[in-house]
């Protein structure tokens, strides 16, 4: 549905930052279905348990929060601006399930629970094949910053 290319539209995100290479489904003010493909390549790896790398649970959340963007964006049929940035601004229950390591394709799945006084809050499951990693109630704002 969304190659690197639409995303890197959408998202103010760089390398090493942008978490999300691919979207495989979106339903528009419900769901959304996109991939992290984690690499060896990955920058934390060489500090983030050398012997036996981690993907960072921080960066899992992250990943998880930029498809959830992707979402907000999709159904404001907005995109992003020089004035407007959609800010990451909680977490709830968030739950760590199974380690991410270089190999796993991350499979970001992310669904609007409710939207209130600007506030979207998402539910979210990052899963490894058919195994959760990690889950998390996400909520996101749009600011102006110009």
């Amino acid at each position: 549905m969304m190659d690197i290319h639409a995303i890197l539209k959408q998202l103010p995100h760089r390398y090493p930052f942008l978490l999300v290479d691919k979207v495989i489904e979106l339903e528009s003010n419900t769901r959304i279905k996109a991939i992290k493909n984690v690499t060896f390549n990955e920058p934390y790896f060489m500090g983030h348990f050398p012997g036996h790398p981690v993907m960072p649970g921080v960066l899992i959340l992250e990943a998880l929060a930029q498809a959830a963007g992707l979402l907000a964006f999709d159904a404001m049929g907005k995109v992003p601006d020089a004035n407007n940035i959609y800010y990451f601004v909680g977490i709830d229950g968030a739950r760590f399930k199974r380690p991410v390591e270089p190999g796993d394709q991350l499979i970001l799945d992310i669904t609007i629970d409710r939207v209130r006084g600007g506030i979207w809050k998402f539910k979210a499951v990052a899963r490894v094949g058919e195994e959760v990693a990690c889950e998390a109630e996400l909520m996101c704002t749009m600011r102006s910053v110009g």
